[in-house]
C-alpha cells in the first residue's frame, strides 16, 4: 500500500527539523556538560578543573592563530 503525501505535508516536515535539530543540540551539550558540573562540586579538583579548561582554551588559540598565520 502506498501512501500518498502532499506537498504541504513535505514542507510542514521541513519546518519542524530546524526546532528538532536545536532541541537534539541542546540536549546534547548538557548531557556532556553534566560530569563537569558534577566535578565542580568537589572543592579539591575545582581550582584543578578551571586551571585545565583555561590552558585548553590558551592552547587551543594559540593553535588556531599558527594555522592562520596571524
Amino acid at each position: 500500500m502506498f501512501i500518498i503525501c502532499t506537498m504541504n505535508d513535505f514542507w510542514s516536515n521541513v519546518s519542524r527539523f530546524p526546532r528538532f535539530f536545536i532541541s537534539s543540540l541542546a540536549g546534547l551539550i548538557l548531557i556532556i556538560l553534566t560530569p563537569f558540573k558534577n566535578l565542580l562540586k568537589i572543592k579539591k579538583l575545582r581550582g584543578l578543573i578551571i586551571l585545565t579548561v583555561c590552558l585548553f582554551i590558551i592552547i587551543l588559540y594559540a593553535v588556531i592563530r599558527a594555522m592562520t598565520g596571524l
